[in-house]
C-alpha cells in the first residue's frame, strides 16, 4: 500500500507531517528467486515487527479530505469509513467509485473482475489502474484473461477504513499498473462492537456477515465471515456462491505497531456475457437473456501478509511482506456461433489461471529539518513475484475442452527501487522530486516450444511536483511524471501465432513491447477556503506510446497505437452541517490516438468515456435515522475508431435508509437502480454470428444494468 507522502516542515524546526503510515505498492525479484525472496520478505518483515515498540509519539493527522499543505497533486485524496457507511452498493469493488471520476460496472457474471473506467480509460479489468488491500497487490500481471486483472469481489466494504487514492505516474513508490492512478485500500484493526448482519433482496439476493475483534494479548483480532448467494435478474440464474474469510492480529498503531492477516476467498457462479442487440431486438433472447447458459466461473484466493512500522520525531520506517494463492477457471462466449453450432461447437472458450505470489515492500524515510525550511528523504525498494504454474487457453462446448490453443507457464519477476525527496524551500514553494527504476524478468515455458523464452528488461521513471502555497487555505500544483505498464509476459516471447482457430494459425508473429513507457503532466488547485468545503480542480494529459498488446481472448498481440488522453476534473467534498456530507465530483476527457495505421477509420479510442458525474448525499447525525442518496451519469462514447457507433449514455440513482432501533440493533434499506432505468452497463462494438447466420455481423453487444432491487439488511451487535 502506498505510504502518505510527508509534507516538508513548514518552518525550521516544525514538524507538520501526517503521522497515518501505510506500506508500499509492491513489485517483484527475478521469477526464479520466488521460495528465497517471499520467506525472507516475509520472515523480516516479522521478525521486525516482533520487535515494534509503541513510543510515546503524539500523532498528527490531517483530515482525509483537507490535504491542503499535505498533498502532492490536485488529484489526489483519501475516502474514509464515514464517507462509506452511507453509500448504498451493488457490489463490493463499486467502494472505488468513491474516487472521483471512476466508474465500476460489469459485463459478466458477479464472480469476475469488475470493469473500470478512469481518465478517457476503458481500463478492462484493471490495465493501468494499480490497486492494493492490506499493502498487497490485487492486479495480475500475464492473466489468462486480461493483463492487470484486478478482482475486488473478496472486499468486505464494511471493514474499509480507507482508501487512498492517486490519479496520474507522479508517485515515485506506484509503478506497474500505476499510469491512470492508483488505490490503496485498508481495513480497519477494531470494530466499535462484533455484529452480525443478515441481508435479503430481489432476485434470490442473501448475505450474511459475522465481525468481531475482541482483545487478544497486547492487541486486537479482526474476524470476519461472509456468505454471499445471488441469482440475478438474468434468464439463466447466476447461482452465485461466494465465501470469504479474514483473521487479522494487530498491534500498536498504523504508526508503531504491526499486524498479520490471513484472507480466503472462494466463489462460483453462471455468467450471463454481453449479447448482440440484434438477438434481443429479433426476440431471439430477452433483454436478461443468454446465448450460452454454460458460460461462468470459479475462482478462490487465499493469502498470508504481515505489515510494521516505526515512526519517530526522526523518521518513518515501514515495511510488509506477502504470500497470495490464486486460481481460476472462466468459460465465456462472446461470438456465439463463428465456429458452427449445431452442427459445430461454438464459440465458448475456458481460460485458466493457477498461480503463487510472493513479494515484500521496504521504505525509509529520513526527516531532514535542518535542509532549507524542512525536507523529507525517502528510499524504498519493492519486490514481487509470480510463479504461474498454468496460465491456458482452451476451446470448450458447455465448459468441456476439445482443444487447446495455450498452455504455457510463466516465471515473472521484477524489482523496483525508489528514492523521493521532499522539501520546503520557501514558505509558499515545495517540491517533491522522485526516481523510479524498475527490472522484470519474463520467463516463459509454452506448449508450443517457438513461443518459450527468457526476455530481461528496465526502465527509469522521473517525477517531480511544485507546490505553490497556500494562500488563503489554496494551493497550486504543477506535476510531471514518467510512468509504465508491463505487458503479457507471453506475448513478450511470441514468435508464431497459437491460435488454430485463426486462419494465421502457424505464421510468424511479432512480440509484445516488456515495459510500455506512459508520460503525464497535471496542473491542478486545491481549496479549502470555505468552512466546510473542500475542492479541487485538476487540467490533466497521459501519453502512452505504440505498442503490440497480448489478447487473452485469441492468445495472440493486437497492434495498440499511440495515445494522447487530456481532460479536466473538478471534485468537491462539503459538510455544511455535522453528520451531513454532500460530495459532487465531475470528469471531461478527450481520448485519441496519435497516430494509426492506413486502413484505421479514424483516431478515436474505442471505450473511452467522455463525461462522468456523481453526486452524493450522506446523513448520520447520530440519531435513529440516517441514510445516502447517489447518482452517477456516464455520457455517450465512441465504440469504433471514426465515432459513427456510439454507446448511449445512462444514469443510475441508488437510495439507502437506516433506522437504529438501539444501541446494537439496525435495520437498513437500499434501493438499486431506484427509477429502474433501462440502461447498459457497458457496450461493445464487434462482429458476431448467431445460430442460423450465414456470416458474422457487426453489431452493437451490450450488458444491462440490473433492473431496480430492494435489500433490507437487518445488523445485530453483540
Amino acid at each position: 500500500m502506498p505510504p502518505t507522502r510527508p509534507p516538508a516542515a513548514t518552518s525550521p524546526g516544525k514538524d507538520a507531517r501526517p503521522r497515518t503510515p501505510t506500506p508500499a505498492v509492491g513489485s517483484a525479484l527475478p521469477a526464479r528467486r520466488l521460495a528465497l525472496c517471499a520467506c525472507l520478505g516475509l520472515g523480516a518483515a516479522i521478525a521486525y515487527a516482533g520487535g515494534v515498540q509503541t513510543l510515546d509519539v503524539v500523532e498528527v493527522t490531517a483530515s482525509a479530505t483537507d490535504l491542503v499543505g499535505v498533498a502532492g497533486a490536485a488529484s489526489e485524496g483519501t475516502v474514509t469509513a464515514q464517507h462509506l457507511a452511507n453509500r448504498p452498493l451493488l457490489r463490493p469493488a463499486e467502494v472505488l467509485e468513491a474516487v472521483p471520476g471512476l466508474v465500476i460496472s460489469q459485463h459478466s457474471g458477479d464472480g469476475k473482475a469488475n470493469q473500470y473506467y478512469l481518465r478517457g480509460f476503458n481500463l478492462d479489468h484493471g490495465t493501468d489502474f494499480a490497486t492494493t488491500l492490506l499493502g498487497m497487490p490485487i492486479n495480475l500481471p500475464t492473466h489468462a484473461h486480461g493483463q492487470g486483472y484486478s478482482d475486488l469481489q473478496f472486499l468486505i466494504p464494511e471493514l474499509v477504513d480507507t482508501v487512498r487514492y492517486r490519479k496520474g505516474p507522479y508517485a515515485a513508490d506506484v509503478g506497474d499498473f500505476g499510469s491512470a492512478g492508483s488505490a490503496a485500500i485498508d481495513y480497519i484493526r477494531r470494530l466499535p462492537q462484533a455484529f452480525v448482519e443478515l441481508t435479503a433482496g430481489s432476485y434470490g439476493y442473501r448475505r450474511g456477515l459475522v465481525a468481531g475483534s475482541p482483545a487478544v494479548a497486547d492487541g486486537h483480532l479482526l474476524a470476519a465471515f461472509e456468505w454471499t448467494g445471488h441469482d440475478g435478474p438474468w434468464a439463466v440464474p447466476e447461482d452465485l456462491r461466494k465465501l470469504n474469510g479474514l483473521l487479522r492480529y494487530s498491534d500498536g498503531t498504523r504508526s508503531n505497531g504491526w499486524s498479520a492477516t490471513a484472507l480466503a476467498y472462494s466463489a462460483r457462479w453462471n455468467a450471463t456475457d454481453q449479447v448482440p442487440l440484434r438477438a434481443v431486438q429479433s426476440g431471439l433472447i430477452g433483454r436478461y437473456g443468454s446465448l450460452d447458459p454454460t458460460d461462468g466461473g470459479t475462482t478462490q484466493r487465499t493469502s498470508l501478509s504481515v505489515e510494521a512500522s516505526r515512526q519517530d520525531a526522526d523518521g518513518w520506517l515501514r515495511g510488509n511482506a506477502y504470500l497470495i494463492d490464486y486460481r481460476l477457471q472462466l468459460w465465456s462466449n462472446f461470438t456465439s456461433c463463428t465456429l458452427g453450432c449445431a452442427p459445430g461447437p461454438g464459440d465458448q472458450f475456458e481460460q485458466e489461471d493457477r498461480r503463487r505470489i510472493g513479494g515484500f515492500n521496504l521504505a525509509h524515510t529520513w526527516y531532514l529539518n535542518s535542509i532549507a525550511r524542512g525536507a523529507d528523504f525517502t528510499l524504498g525498494v519493492q519486490s514481487r513475484v509470480d510463479d504461474i504454474g498454468r496460465v491456458g487457453l482452451y476451446t470448450t462446448t458447455a465448459r468441456q475442452r476439445w482443444g487447446s490453443v495455450a498452455r504455457d507457464s510463466v516465471r515473472q519477476g521484477s524489482l523496483g527501487l525508489y528514492g523521493e525527496a521532499t522539501v520546503q524551500w520557501l514558505e509558499k514553494l515545495r517540491s517533491v522530486a522522485g526516481l523510479r527504476a524498475d527490472r522484470y524478468r519474463f520467463d516463459v515455458t509454452a506448449d508450443t516450444p517457438a513461443n518459450s523464452g527468457q526476455v530481461d528488461a528496465a526502465l527509469a521513471s522521473p517525477k517531480l511536483a511544485l507546490i505553490l502555497g497556500p494562500w488563503a487555505r489554496t494551493e497550486v500544483y504543477l506535476n510531471f511524471g514518467h510512468g509504465f505498464h508491463s505487458n503479457d509476459a507471453r506475448g513478450i516471447t511470441l514468435t508464431t501465432q497459437p491460435d488454430f482457430r485463426d486462419p494465421a494459425f502457424g505464421t510468424p508473429a511479432h512480440a509484445s513491447t516488456p515495459l510500455v513507457r506512459t508520460k503525464g503532466s497535471e496542473i491542478g488547485v486545491r481549496s479549502a477556503l470555505l468552512p466546510g468545503l473542500h475542492s479541487s480542480l485538476a487540467l490533466w494529459q497521459l501519453d502512452i506510446a505504440s505498442e503490440l498488446v497480448f489478447t487473452g481472448d485469441a492468445g495472440t498481440t493486437e497492434a495498440s497505437f499511440p495515445s494522447r488522453r487530456r481532460g479536466i476534473e473538478w471534485a468537491n467534498d462539503w459538510t455544511p452541517l455535522t453528520g451531513l456530507i454532500v460530495d459532487a465530483d465531475f470528469s471531461v476527457s478527450r481520448a485519441r490516438y496519435t497516430a494509426v495505421d492506413a486502413g484505421v477509420p479514424g483516431d478515436r479510442i474505442p471505450g473511452a468515456l467522455e463525461q462522468v458525474a456523481s453526486v452524493g448525499v450522506a446523513w448520520d447525525a447520530g440519531g435513529p435515522w440516517s441514510g445516502g442518496a447517489r447518482l452517477r451519469y456516464v455520457g455517450p462514447r465512441p465504440l469504433i475508431e471514426d465515432n459513427t457507433v456510439r454507446a448511449p449514455g445512462s444514469t443510475l440513482v441508488n437510495l439507502r435508509a437506516s433506522h437504529r432501533i438501539d444501541p446494537r440493533t439496525r435495520i437498513s434499506v437500499d434501493l438499486l437502480n431506484a427509477f429502474n432505468r433501462k440502461v447498459s452497463d457497458i457496450d461493445y462494438y464487434y462482429a458476431s454470428q448467431l445460430r442460423g447466420e450465414a456470416a458474422p455481423v457487426d453489431d452493437l453487444h451490450t450488458h444491462p444494468a440490473e433492473p431496480r432491487s430492494l435489500r433490507v439488511s437487518l445488523r445485530v451487535g453483540f
